[in-house]
């Protein structure tokens, strides 16, 4: 028997590659953060006659500005879930739920955001920064880390800066138990800055 020709082995190998790269990449699996507030709300005391404004946008990390489900890797590294991504980019969910989450805590009519209907009095702006907003390597927890200033327009008080680390532990390391967790975070985040005690 002849051996093959370099042609021939060139032809093989070509149909064997095509074999490989003809099978359909499976689809990405989207993810939004839920509206629904993931625990019961309870009653909030809210200081008589202060309606909240929060400025925006809500400051995230560059590296939040993707559409990936991002995971750490080693001491500074970060990769993606493979075949995982957010459906809505965060630098407009994040401000969305927490401006509807610091709603459902301090009252409907106590929330606002630009523009404002009028008529409406401000006694309190609160402008949000995202520290940091990731699963740990582990994929059991969610840490979320945000610097937030509360500002009276009125200059009767002077503006008061607040910082928050909060961890929340995920049911597990399935990426749809890891969107639950970072819905949780941002709940608690919400909690702080309204001023509930932190649970």
């Amino acid at each position: 028997m002849k051996p093959p020709t370099p042609l021939l082995l060139a032809a093989t190998v070509g149909l064997a590659l095509c074999g490989c790269t003809s099978r359909p990449a499976a689809p990405n699996v989207m993810y939004r953060l839920p509206v629904s507030a993931p625990v019961d709300v309870g009653p909030v005391s809210v200081p008589s006659g202060w309606t909240w404004q929060l400025m925006g946008p809500v400051h995230l990390p560059d590296y939040l500005d993707r559409d990936a489900v991002l995971l750490p890797q080693g001491s500074a590294g970060l990769r993606p879930l493979t075949g995982h991504r957010w459906a809505e980019p965060l630098h407009e969910a994040v401000p969305r739920l927490l401006r509807h989450d610091l709603a459902s805590l301090l009252g409907a009519d106590r929330v606002w955001s630009n523009p404002l209907p009028p008529g409406i009095v401000i006694t309190r702006q609160v402008r949000v920064e995202l520290l940091a907003f990731e699963a740990t390597p582990d994929r059991r927890t969610v840490r979320l880390r945000a610097r937030w200033t509360i500002v009276d327009p009125r200059g009767q008080q002077a503006p008061k800066v607040e910082q928050a680390d909060i961890s929340v532990a995920s049911a597990g390391p399935e990426a749809e138990q890891l969107v639950d967790a970072h819905r949780l975070a941002l709940w608690r985040l919400a909690e702080r800055v309204a001023g509930v005690p932190a649970s």
